[in-house]
C-alpha cells in the first residue's frame, strides 16, 4: 500500500515537470519580493525568481499579481527556476506583430537608443533595428530624435530569428512628396509662410518651406544694403518669408523677406525734404564717394565732390572709414530710383564766396603743400580754399621741369596770391613773385656778344641747357652746337659760349658754343 502511494507521488511529480519546459511562457503569481528578485509561483515545486530591473515600475509590482513569464532555466547551479517577465512580454509582442505586419508595412514606433551603425526602435513593445543609413535623421540633434514618435517602413523581417529591420528614409520621402503636393496647391503670391534655412550662397538661401524649396535673393533680404547673405540669416533658422513668385512647372518659387517690413522709400519725401541735416553711418566707400546709411533701409550717396569746397577732387577713401559715424544735408531726393544725394560741404559757408576779400590779389600768404600736378603743386590755404603754383610761377630764371624739384608734400610755404577766381572756385598763386624780378639786372650782366664759362645741366632735343651763373640758366641751340660734341656732353662739363639772344619780357637767354 505504501509503495503504491509512493508510485502515484512520483508520477505526479513527473507529470508536473513534463509541463514545464524552458522557453515556454506561462503565467505566475507574485508571492514576495527582495531588494532585487520578485518572487513568482507558477506551480512548478519550487517558485521562480524574476530580477527587479525587468520591471519599467518595480515599485508598482504587488503580491498577488498575476504576470506571464518566461522559464530561463528549471533548475540553475544553485538549484533556482529563472524567469522572465521582459522577455515573455517580448515574446508575446513579437508574436502579435508576426500575425498583423509584413516586410512594407508602415509601423509607429519611437526610438530608445543610439547604438553603432544606427538606432533601436521601440514597436509595440519589440526591439527593432534602424540603421543609420536608412534613418533620414542627417543634421537632426539627439535628444530631438528620442523625443518623438515616428512612422517607419518594415524593410526586412526575419520570423525564426525575430529580427526586424526598419527604415525611415522612404516614409520620409514620401511624406515630403505628399506635402509638396498639399504645398503647391495653397501658394499664392503675397501669402506669408515659416521656413528652415536649408542652404546660404553668395547671392541668397535656400528656404524650405515643408517640402519645396524657396530662394530668398539677396537683394530680397533687407531694405538696407549686405555684404553677404550670412548677415542675415543663418543655417536652420526658421523665419518667416513672403511668396513673391512660384512656377510650378520648373519647381521654384521667389520669396522675400523685407517686404514683410513696409518699404522706407515710401515716406521718403516727408521725412528727408531737401536740406535735411541728418546723422549716418557709413556702409560703403568707392573712390567716387561714400554710401551713408541715414535711416534702417535708407542709404545716399556722399560724392567725392561734395566733401569738401576745394576744387581738387578728395580721395573718400583716405578719408573715411566703415561704420563711422558723419553729420550730412539732404541735397535731392529721387524715390522711383531709390536714391538720395548727400552733402558735408553744404553744411559749412561756401568758403569761395569771400576768397577775393580773404586773399586779394598781391598779397603773401602761407599754405601747405597738398599735392602735384605735371603742370604745378596744389596749395591748401585754409580748410575748403586750395589754391595752385604754375610751374612757370615757381622760379624766374630756372626751367622747372618737376614741382617736386621745388617743394615737398606737407611743405609750409609762402606765395603771392596772383589771380582768384571765386565762381571757378580758382586761386592762382606764385613763389617768384615774393622776390623782384631778375632780368633788368641779368640783360645788363649778360649783353648780346658776351662770351663767358657754362656748367651743362641737361641735353635735349632741341639743345643743351647750360647755366651762367647761380639762378641764371640759358639753351644752346642745336644749330649752335657741333652734333657730335653735344652728344659727348654730360651734366657738369663746362662749356664756353656766346650770349647770341636776349628777350627779358619772355625771360630766356639763347647761346652759342661756336665762338
Amino acid at each position: 500500500m505504501a509503495e503504491t502511494k509512493k508510485s502515484l507521488m512520483e508520477e505526479l511529480y513527473n507529470s508536473t515537470l513534463k509541463s514545464f519546459a524552458e522557453g515556454q511562457i506561462v503565467q505566475g503569481t507574485v508571492v514576495g519580493k527582495t531588494p532585487n528578485e520578485v518572487i513568482v509561483d507558477i506551480g512548478f515545486k519550487s517558485e521562480g525568481f524574476v530580477p527587479l530591473e525587468e520591471f519599467r515600475n518595480p515599485a508598482g509590482v504587488a503580491v498577488g499579481q498575476v504576470l506571464d513569464v518566461l522559464i530561463e532555466t528549471i533548475e540553475d547551479e544553485e538549484g533556482k527556476l529563472v524567469l522572465s517577465h521582459g522577455k515573455a512580454e517580448k515574446m508575446k509582442g513579437w508574436q502579435k506583430i508576426v500575425d498583423v505586419i509584413n516586410e512594407g508595412d508602415i509601423v509607429d514606433g519611437r526610438i530608445v537608443r543610439i547604438v553603432k551603425g544606427g538606432y533601436i526602435a521601440d514597436i509595440s513593445g519589440v526591439e527593432a533595428f534602424l540603421p543609420m543609413s536608412l534613418s533620414a535623421f542627417k543634421g537632426v540633434p539627439n535628444d530631438e530624435i528620442m523625443s518623438r514618435e515616428y512612422k517607419f517602413m518594415v524593410a526586412k523581417m526575419n520570423k525564426q530569428r525575430r529580427n526586424l529591420i526598419l527604415s525611415r528614409r522612404e516614409v520620409v520621402q514620401k511624406e515630403r512628396e505628399s506635402s509638396r503636393e498639399t504645398l503647391w496647391g495653397q501658394l499664392t503670391k503675397g501669402q506669408r509662410r515659416l521656413g528652415a534655412v536649408k542652404g546660404i550662397t553668395d547671392f541668397g538661401a535656400f528656404i524650405d518651406l515643408g517640402g519645396v524649396d524657396g530662394l530668398l535673393h539677396i537683394t530680397d533680404m533687407s531694405w538696407s544694403r549686405i555684404g553677404h547673405p550670412s548677415e542675415i540669416v543663418k543655417l536652420g533658422d526658421r523665419i518667416e518669408v513672403v511668396i513673391l513668385d512660384f512656377d510650378r512647372e520648373n519647381s521654384k518659387v521667389s520669396l522675400g523677406l523685407k517686404q514683410i517690413t513696409s518699404n522706407p522709400w515710401e515716406a521718403v519725401y516727408d521725412k528727408y525734404p531737401t536740406g535735411t541735416i541728418v546723422k549716418g553711418r557709413v556702409v560703403n566707400i568707392m573712390p567716387y564717394g561714400v554710401f551713408v546709411e541715414i535711416d534702417k533701409g535708407i542709404e545716399g550717396l556722399l560724392h567725392s565732390s561734395e566733401i569738401a569746397w576745394q576744387k581738387k577732387m578728395v580721395n573718400p577713401q583716405e578719408m573715411f572709414t566703415v561704420n563711422q559715424t558723419v553729420e550730412v544735408q539732404v541735397i535731392n531726393v529721387d524715390k522711383d530710383s531709390k536714391r538720395i544725394s548727400l552733402s558735408m560741404k553744404q553744411l559749412e559757408e561756401n568758403p569761395w564766396l569771400k576768397a577775393d576779400e580773404k586773399f586779394p590779389i598781391g598779397s603773401h600768404v602761407k599754405g601747405t603743400v597738398r599735392g602735384f600736378a605735371d603742370y604745378g603743386a596744389f596749395v591748401e590755404l585754409e580748410h575748403g580754399l586750395e589754391g595752385m603754383i604754375h610751374v612757370s610761377d615757381m622760379s624766374w630764371t630756372k626751367k622747372i621741369n618737376h614741382p617736386q624739384d621745388v617743394l615737398q608734400k606737407g611743405q609750409q610755404v609762402e606765395v603771392t596770391v596772383l589771380a582768384v577766381d571765386g565762381k571757378a572756385r580758382k586761386i592762382t598763386l606764385g613763389l617768384k613773385q615774393l622776390q623782384p624780378n631778375p632780368w633788368a639786372e641779368i640783360a645788363k650782366k649778360f649783353p648780346i656778344d658776351t662770351v663767358c664759362d657754362s656748367v651743362v645741366i641737361m641735353n635735349s632735343n632741341f639743345g643743351v641747357f647750360v647755366k651762367l651763373e647761380d639762378d641764371v640758366e640759358a639753351l644752346v641751340y642745336s644749330s649752335e652746337i657741333d652734333k657730335d660734341a653735344a652728344t659727348k656732353l654730360k651734366a657738369g662739363d663746362a662749356l664756353r659760349v656766346k650770349v647770341i639772344k636776349l628777350d627779358v619780357e619772355q625771360m630766356k637767354i639763347g647761346v652759342s658754343a661756336r665762338i
